[in-house]
């Protein structure tokens, strides 16, 4: 007789300010993940929206807002679009190093430029060194980091440029987190480059889904999850694909919110000179 396994305990976090969207607050529901079956509980919490943070599963559990929409790449169907063409020629020549979950100060390092150049106001602009080694190493189920190096002259794995945080589900790829070099002037868009790799390494490995956390109407930040296709979202009936209609709708009203809040950036600095 099998020993039966144990039903997570979940619990709820007291409303904060949302990150990503003004005036709106948050509200997660999480459970513990560890014990033998963790790598299992792990994947059927992400089918149905969670997300994994360290040793805990979370999911936005709001009573007001339903903004926060789970996303998947469908990547054994990817077809990229000419820019994303564009993207993985460009970067072609990047390294991928496979890599067990333990923090290097290289990486530390480039998460730090990372986020003082984009995201200086977020949540994680304080972390430090053991929060970074805390985020990476402290894992109960299949987490890797991948890097991004550029080649050497003798073509070995030399300068860091990327990296992120990937789990390895039995459905896919779940990437936790990602950052990189966001001042590399001969590598624009490294961040859509890992992206677009990890869907190509699920295909290679048969596994049909890349996890990319969560899409937030409204949300500047998010938007660039919309453009990978085909893409399916989260809903109270389960997963759907996006139609391509729908998806052309989101894209242009990302690019139109995108070129207003140019314009806004440009005004502001010519009424202040």
């Amino acid at each position: 007789m099998t020993a039966p396994v144990r039903f997570p305990r979940f619990f709820v976090t007291s409303p904060a300010p949302c990150p990503y969207l003004p005036g709106k607050t948050e509200r997660k529901v999480f459970t513990e993940l560890k014990g033998p079956h963790a790598d299992q509980l792990n994947e059927a919490l992400g089918r149905i929206g969670f997300r994994r943070s360290q040793t805990v599963a979370y999911r936005p559990s709001c009573v007001d807002c339903n903004a926060c929409v789970s996303v998947r790449v469908a990547a054994t169907e990817f077809a990229p679009s000419n820019s994303q063409k564009r993207n993985l020629k460009r970067n072609s020549d990047l390294i991928r190093v496979e890599c067990r979950p333990w923090a290097t100060t290289e990486q530390f390092d480039l998460l730090r430029q990372y986020l003082a150049t984009r995201h200086p106001e977020g949540g994680m602009a304080a972390m430090d060194e053991m929060d970074f080694a805390d985020m990476v190493e402290h894992t109960p189920v299949s987490s890797y980091v991948i890097e991004y190096r550029e080649p050497t002259e003798t073509g070995e794995p030399g300068r860091l440029v990327g990296a992120c945080l990937t789990d390895r589900q039995g459905d896919g790829l779940s990437m936790i987190y990602s950052f990189y070099d966001p001042e590399h002037v001969k590598r624009s868009g490294l961040g859509n480059y890992i992206i677009l790799d990890h869907i190509r390494m699920a295909a290679e490995e048969g596994l049909p889904f890349v996890y990319l956390g969560y899409w937030v109407d409204g949300s500047g930040r998010m938007e660039y999850k919309i453009r990978y296709r085909p893409i399916e979202k989260l809903g109270p009936s389960g997963w759907l694909r996006v139609s391509g209609d729908e998806q052309d709708r989101l894209v242009r009203r990302a690019a139109d919110q995108r070129a207003a809040a140019r314009a806004r950036r440009s005004a502001q600095f010519s009424s202040a000179g």
